[in-house]
């Protein structure tokens, strides 16, 4: 598998036929390097909370690509009252499905979880994050959290690579995101929503100074790793 860190809490995962994003916060993200090859050809899109800023463009992205869109029940109601020829499939913390490419399971998330439109402002459900197996190797993208005891679950799952936030004011700092990772105990952690504004600023360096009992991988925007 490939993944790819497109800045904040973007993501692009490829393996074979699957090419998904999540959370494709990326027109107005003044951290991602714009690159059309991200958005061509994506199969599904994964959005872990109604906030703008992880929302994105999915909807442009989905339209698109007729790419399904993989969300909680409230967000994919209120997606398909903007376009009813959207490809949803609505989910809900604690569940799991498996797809043609794997399987997922959404997972519990601390935040908040409202979606703005020119409409005003919805109720967005509730906020999560997704442990996405394909063949054979699990991604973990905690969505925006503050550290709760449930992450200990996860080590079970024997997670290869885990998405924390580090940033802070919104989410985990870095202090509970060490926390998180003694936790979950993946083999790769890579930080993310951390710089992008000025409440969420954090140094990825501190965070792997202080974990060097595991691997972290600290990514640019635009930049991947192979598994």
């Amino acid at each position: 598998m490939k993944i790819t860190f497109l800045g904040h809490a973007a993501v692009l995962l490829e393996h074979h036929d699957f090419k998904a994003l999540i959370d494709p916060f990326l027109t107005n993200n003044p951290v991602y390097k714009k690159d059309p090859t991200h958005t061509q050809g994506i199969t599904h899109i994964f959005v872990t909370h109604g906030h703008g800023d992880h929302v994105g463009d999915t909807l442009q992205i989905a339209k698109e690509n007729n790419a399904m869109i993989i969300a909680n029940a409230e967000l994919c109601s209120l997606f398909r009252r903007k376009d009813k020829t959207l490809k949803l499939h609505p989910m809900h913390i604690g569940g799991a499905f498996t797809f043609d490419f794997g399987r997922v399971k959404m997972t519990p998330a601390v935040h908040g979880s409202s979606y703005q439109d020119e409409d005003g402002v919805h109720e967005g459900g509730n906020p999560g994050g997704f442990l996405i197996t394909v063949d054979g190797t699990s991604v973990y993208h905690a969505g925006d959290t503050g550290l709760i005891y449930d992450m200990k679950l996860l080590e079970q799952d024997e997670i290869d690579v885990a998405f924390l936030p580090i940033g802070g004011n919104y989410t985990m700092d870095i202090n509970d995101a060490i926390r998180a990772v003694e936790f979950i105990k993946p083999k790769i952690t890579i930080p993310m929503h951390y710089n992008t504004f000025g409440l969420i600023q954090a140094d990825p360096y501190i965070f792997k100074g202080r974990l060097l009992e595991y691997r972290v991988e600290i990514l640019e925007p635009g930049e991947a790793i192979k598994l």
